[in-house]
């Protein structure tokens, strides 16, 4: 990164931007709820692995080749992407909205 004088009094206008102090909050914030969120439903599954594997193993009806752990290991894999979507979309709009905001503010 550039010492320039110019560019460090850029960066302290920024970061003293009320707008730039909810961005960085808002956006932290969130992205821990969606972590916390697919954390949550990964190491549920692990757990069951662990400790009720037959559960898992049980099939979803008699004279199926599919068990139940199947559509639930999918789901998992689902939901990350819904949980990738739902930060990309809020992260398209409202952070979007407020970066442009606050790069207007500084200019």
């Amino acid at each position: 990164m550039n010492n320039d004088p110019v560019d460090s009094q850029l960066i302290d206008r920024i970061r003293k931007n009320p707008k730039y102090q909810e961005l960085s909050k808002n956006r932290s914030k969130f992205a821990w709820k969606l972590s916390i969120t697919m954390l949550v439903l990964y190491y549920s599954f692990i757990m069951i692995v662990a400790f009720a594997p037959k559960f898992l193993g049980t099939k979803i009806a008699a004279g199926s080749v599919i068990s139940i752990g199947i559509p639930i290991g999918v789901t998992i894999i689902v939901s990350a992407f819904i949980l990738t979507g739902i930060y990309v979309r809020r992260a398209n709009g409202e952070f979007d909205e407020l970066t442009r905001q606050i790069k207007e503010e500084t200019k």
